[in-house]
């Protein structure tokens, strides 16, 4: 075989994309009680007493607080099932998710 008859191959790389992220952003209301907010973070997001208590306090000064970023699935579920759990108490604890820039 000649140099110019090489056997040229193409190498072709597949980049795997990182999935969208998406917030689940906790939205204040006046009448779901503080300490019910602070157990249903504690339960859907695995957080700490302490931890829960500054998100849901951040989110009842500024109106909305931003819990936790996952992916699309994962954060609506979350979202879906913390919603839930407030209507089952008879409150209008509201969660929705929002993909991250």
């Amino acid at each position: 075989m000649l140099d110019d008859e090489r056997d040229l191959t193409t190498e072709t790389k597949v980049r795997t994309e990182r999935p969208k992220l998406y917030k689940v952003i906790l939205l204040n209301d006046d009448f779901t009680p503080r300490e019910f907010v602070t157990k249903v973070l504690q339960a859907v997001f695995r957080m700490g007493e302490s931890e829960a208590l500054g998100v849901m306090m951040t989110a009842h000064r500024r109106g909305a607080c931003v819990v936790a970023v996952f992916t699309r699935e994962v954060a609506e579920e979350k979202a879906k099932t913390a919603t839930e759990l407030g209507r089952q108490a008879g409150f209008p604890l509201t969660f929705t998710t929002e993909r991250e820039e």
